[in-house]
């Protein structure tokens, strides 16, 4: 109310022209005839912000409806039952043909403090896309499990550009260890060169920052020049690239032990 209150004992107590107050705030002379109005007929207190919402909302779910839904929600519960906003919608359509929709009664459970939202997973169109502008400007690395013919296990290093999608390598071991993440990194470095960055997950292999400290990986990589990046914990789509790929180019038929595939 400062502003108003202030432009209203300009006008009023100190006598000055609704034309100079307009000009030299940057107000407009409707508006400071409105607040005087506002204060002849109420006072100070006429001048507090009013508020915007309408009167009345043609589409607002009556309030005999809404006290429906909060009825069965307590009947349903009591019982036993699920009271979630479907199994409430279906009752309600047993008894009226006008029931709200899902969203509508889940609105309505949300404002009386009945449930707890969720955090949902973000829908598709919301992921942002990202990708190197050169090859060599990121790699992408990432481990795949596989089962050999005779039901032993064994890991898969692949290694792919992530501008070009250029398989780069791909390397199976019995079991990844650090020192193998590197020999199959400077591998394909011989054919390809050093790329800038190199993307990964939080594999124990590939870094020792959740653990306070660093793997072979990452001091190989400061001692080389190459940027390392990782992906936040619990979140594979950033690394998905070499996933799918991997995946795509899969082994068919895979005989005898994994030395032999390295």
């Amino acid at each position: 109310m400062g502003m108003a209150r202030y432009v209203v004992d300009a006008v009023v107590l100190e006598g000055r022209s609704v034309r100079d107050v307009a000009r030299a705030h940057g107000l407009s002379k409707t508006w400071i005839y409105e607040l005087i109005g506002r204060y002849r007929a109420g006072g100070y207190g006429a001048l507090e912000p009013r508020s915007r919402r309408p009167r009345s909302c043609p589409h607002e779910t009556p309030p005999e409806l809404v006290q429906e839904v909060l009825r069965l929600r307590r009947e349903l519960e009591s019982a036993g039952h699920d009271c979630g906003p479907a199994t409430i919608r279906y009752h309600l359509l047993a008894e009226r043909a006008d029931a709200p929709s899902r969203a509508t009664i889940w609105r309505i459970l949300k404002r009386e403090g009945l449930i707890v939202p969720q955090p949902q997973k973000r829908p598709i169109c919301t992921r942002i896309r990202f990708e190197a502008d050169l090859p060599n400007e990121m790699w992408q690395t990432d481990i795949t499990t596989w089962q050999l013919s005779d039901g032993s296990p064994a890991e898969i290093l692949n290694l792919i550009d992530d501008h070009s999608r250029l398989f780069l390598g791909s390397d199976a071991y019995e079991r990844v260890k650090a020192a193998d993440v590197v020999s199959s990194l400077h591998k394909a470095a011989q054919l390809h060169g050093l790329p800038y960055s190199l993307l990964s997950d939080n594999g124990a292999v590939f870094t020792g920052s959740p653990r306070r400290g660093k793997v072979l990986l990452q001091t190989e990589l400061e001692r080389l020049g190459v940027q390392f990046k990782n992906s936040r914990p619990y979140h594979p789509q950033t690394c998905g690239k070499v996933c799918v790929l991997a995946w795509r180019c899969r082994p068919l038929g895979w005989r005898g032990s994994p030395q032999l595939l390295v």
